[in-house]
Parts: structure tokens; C-alpha cells; sequence
């Protein structure tokens, strides 16, 4: 399990899907402040009230005419006022109406407050807070046919409001099956390692990696309204089934990496050694006296253990 780091430049993955044009954009819905409609819709209601109070006054004195003139005007009056009432929305930070007229969108409530619509709309909360979706592990093959294991987190948010309502059927599980979708590709388009020198890795080019993976993901979700903020991988190993033998294999790449480098440097130490020896005039060597030498100092300086030194008390060339 890794987070994942890592800068190269690297060409683009492949095309992103095409995006569907959007059925209806977002815009402002025709509203005003609930306080003045609280108001007079209160108003309503006693009058209301007070006419039906008035006919009942007026019958109990023997005058049914004007009787039921009051009740049934107390009566309308009560029953607007309460429709009226039914157009009033309380919009808490981060949340919007979506605002409908018998089947016909009528724009987006976004005002925070306490607002008054048209009492026959149908109004669905929307919300626009900011929200985290992270994949499952999924188990899908790299670029080499490799099995690996990989999972992402998406920080994303409703954008456009209009479209995460009427474009696709449940905006959050397109959200979530588009980002399983893009994951998957981007898995299968690159190897989990690469084999060649500046080959693009998941592991070893993380950070162009998420980038593509955001740029995927926007395209996929564009059509929902939806706006990607952030993309990163939580996730990415070998399948279990693979992995003793892709450690292995890190290991010898990194066993050979670091004897290369113990090489460059004792053919280094080798060679000044012999122009020392030579500048100086310590010693005249001739050329099989020279590569008894070098052999000596090479085994010496690249052998992973310490040499046992043989004395040679008698001359140079027994």
C-alpha cells in the first residue's frame, strides 16, 4: 500500500470520452425574501379568520345572507393564504431548490434564508458542499498483464445544478460507477513498474498519474454537473498472488543497481592507484605484474566480504 508521488514528463493517456451535451443549464429561479410573504401570509389567515368569526356574528343575529357571505370570504381568504404559505423555503449554507412548474424547470434557488417561490412549483433540495467518494480495492491487470491492486479517493461537488438533477437518473452512484470506470482504465493503460528507462509507471509517475486521472474523471462527469476537485490514489500494490515475485525482482534490479555502482567506483580507485604508483616510481611493474594487480584490488574492492590478506615474504615476483 502506497501514496503515490512522482514528477516525468510523460505524453497524455488516451482520449477522453466524449461528453454528452447538457439537457438544461443551471439558472436563477424567479424568488423573493420569505419574510415579507411569512407576513402577509399570517395577515391572510386572520383576516380569514376574522371572516369567518364575522358570518358566524352575523348568523347568530338572524342574517344568514351576510352569514355566509363572511364564511365563505374568511374561508377563500384562509385557504390563499395558506397556499401562498406552501411557496416558502428555508435554503441552509450549502444547499440549493431546484425549482419545477409542472414538469418544466424553472431555475435553481441558491439564496441562503428564508425565500418565497411560486406555491405550485415542486422544489428538490440539491446540495452543493463539497463531498469524498473513495473507491473499493479494485483487482485489474497493468500495461504488462501484471495483476495489481489499486483504490482512489475523489473530492468533488455539485457544479451545475440543473444538470446533476435532469441530465443522468442519481447523480452520486454516476459519481461513484464513472470514477470505478476511470480508475480502471488508467490502471490497465500503464504498468505498475516500467521495464524501460523514462517509461511512464503507476508507481514510479504518481504524480502525472492522478493528474490524467482528474482530467478522466472530469470528462466522465461533466455531464452531471459535477466538478472534480481532487483526485489522488489511497492504494496500489501487486495482486498477493505476484507480489513475493515482483519483490524478488525489486531486489535483484536493486542488487545489480548498487553492484554497477560499486564497480564504477573501485575500476576509479584502481586506476588512480596504478597512475600513483606510476607518477611516484614506488614500484616498476610490467603488464602481467599490472593485471595480477588489478584483479587483486578488483576482488578486494567488490567482494560483499572482507578479503584475507596472503603475505609474501619473499620478492616481488615469487
Amino acid at each position: 500500500m502506497s501514496d503515490t508521488t512522482g514528477t516525468t514528463d510523460t505524453a497524455p493517456p488516451a482520449a477522453a470520452p466524449v461528453v454528452a451535451r447538457p439537457i438544461v443549464r443551471e439558472r436563477p429561479a424567479h424568488d423573493i425574501g420569505g419574510g415579507l410573504a411569512l407576513l402577509l401570509g399570517l395577515v391572510g389567515l386572520l383576516i380569514g379568520a376574522g371572516g369567518v368569526a364575522l358570518g358566524v356574528f352575523f348568523g347568530n343575529d338572524g342574517k344568514p345572507g351576510l352569514c355566509a357571505a363572511f364564511v365563505a370570504v374568511g374561508i377563500l381568504v384562509g385557504l390563499g393564504a395558506i397556499i401562498a404559505m406552501s411557496g416558502l423555503n428555508t435554503i441552509s449554507p450549502g444547499e440549493t431548490r431546484v425549482v419545477q412548474l409542472f414538469g418544466r424547470y424553472r431555475g435553481t434557488i441558491r439564496n441562503e434564508g428564508l425565500r418565497w417561490v411560486n406555491p405550485f412549483t415542486s422544489r428538490e433540495k440539491v446540495s452543493i458542499r463539497v463531498r469524498n467518494h473513495e473507491t473499493a480495492v479494485l483487482k485489474v491487470n497493468d500495461a504488462y498483464g501484471n495483476p495489481i491492486e489499486l483504490a482512489a479517493v475523489v473530492v468533488w461537488r455539485v457544479e451545475d445544478t440543473a444538470q446533476a438533477t435532469f441530465a443522468v437518473e442519481d447523480f452520486q452512484e454516476f459519481v461513484a460507477t464513472q470514477t470505478e470506470a476511470a480508475v480502471r482504465h488508467i490502471a490497465i493503460e500503464y504498468p505498475y513498474d516500467a521495464h524501460e528507462e523514462g517509461g511512464l509507471s503507476l508507481r514510479g509517475n504518481a504524480e502525472e498519474i492522478t493528474d490524467m486521472l482528474a482530467v478522466e474523471l472530469h470528462a466522465r462527469v461533466e455531464t452531471a454537473g459535477v466538478h472534480i476537485i481532487e483526485s489522488r490514489f489511497t492504494h496500489l500494490a501487486y495482486a498477493p498472488e505476484i507480489a513475493s515475485a515482483m519483490l524478488q525482482r525489486q531486489q535483484a534490479g536493486a542488487v545489480v543497481a548498487a553492484r554497477k555502482l560499486i564497480v564504477e567506483g573501485a575500476v576509479g580507485m584502481v586506476e588512480q592507484a596504478l597512475e600513483r604508483i606510476s607518477e611516484q616510481g614506488i614500484v616498476e611493474l610490467d603488464e602481467e605484474r599490472k593485471a595480477a594487480m588489478v584483479s587483486n584490488l578488483m576482488v578486494v574492492l567488490c567482494g560483499d566480504r572482507a578479503a584475507q590478506p596472503v603475505l609474501n615474504t619473499g620478492t616481488l615476483y615469487q
